[in-house]
């Protein structure tokens, strides 16, 4: 087997890897549940690469997302649910599908008439599903879950504080003006402080809970999406903490042996330095 720029070559090397008998024990022994994390995990390292401008990682991240893709239509195939030229099939046809002022008939439609088109386009995909759950034997979601329903709990918190709040503004569910989302922001803030003064754990945590929440909404209503921006904080945050650590070497000293006011005065420092670009 050798490598190759076809598809096909990684659709080969993934049925080979889950050959009984001949194939990786590791491999083998894996299920959906099993490789779900390491495709979130690679889902972020596509995300990470494309943060850092890094175009050398980003093809190496997006091959292991696609090995993902692979890994999981190999196993549905060997169920006999559908293989990887269904996924591909099913994608290209959603995408025309969704466009059909690129690819069909409708031309020269205003933002009103895309709208009433997409929700139609979304009632029949939804068909569709319920349709392909049945075929498969896979029980449909509750209708318990209402309008919020579809957004999938495995989203990262603050995306999915983000989708909920935007879900529930199609109906007016929302403040009409971000300046009340700061005020709830500063009411979250006081209940936080009220629930710490009692100690309970459980209420701390549900108070941050609401605090969080509040904050998603609040990005949302200033067109910022609040996963990116904490990701961008978190790399603010080592970016400048590197900083009082190069600062320290600098001084031949350790941050074991650097007082606090030491290292504020270096952070203050590279913060400055950030702002002055």
């Amino acid at each position: 087997m050798t490598p190759s720029r076809d598809i096909s070559r990684l659709l080969a090397i993934m049925a080979a890897l889950r050959t009984p008998g001949t194939g990786c024990p590791w491999d083998l022994e894996q299920t959906f549940a099993s490789i779900a994390p390491y495709t979130l995990e690679e889902a972020y390292e596509v995300v990470d690469a494309i943060e850092r401008g890094d175009l050398g990682d980003l093809k190496e991240e997006l091959g292991d997302l696609l090995l993902q893709v692979v890994f999981h239509a190999r196993m549905a195939e060997e169920r006999g649910a559908f293989a990887f030229p269904d996924v591909v099939e099913a994608i290209t046809r959603k995408l025309i599908r969704r466009h059909p002022h690129v690819f069909g008939p409708a031309r020269d439609l205003s933002p009103e008439e895309v709208k009433a088109l997409w929700d139609e386009i979304k009632r029949e995909e939804k068909a569709e599903r319920q349709a392909e759950r049945e075929r498969l034997g896979v029980a449909a979601p509750s209708e318990r879950e209402g309008f919020l329903g579809g957004i999938p709990a495995a989203l990262p918190a603050l995306t999915r504080a983000h989708k909920l709040t935007a879900k529930a503004a199609k109906v007016g569910f929302d403040w009409p003006d971000a300046t009340q989302v700061i005020d709830k922001i500063h009411e979250e803030l006081d209940e936080v402080k009220e629930a710490a003064a009692t100690g309970r754990a459980d209420r701390i945590e549900d108070e941050m809970g609401d605090l969080l929440f509040a904050v998603a909404n609040l990005a949302r209503h200033y067109g910022v999406d609040p996963e990116t921006a904490l990701r961008r904080t978190n790399a603010k945050f080592e970016r400048r903490f590197r900083a009082i650590e190069d600062g320290l070497a600098e001084r031949d000293r350790s941050l074991a042996e650097a007082s606090l006011e030491e290292m504020e005065a270096l952070w203050v420092a590279a913060k400055d330095r950030e702002r002055a670009l």
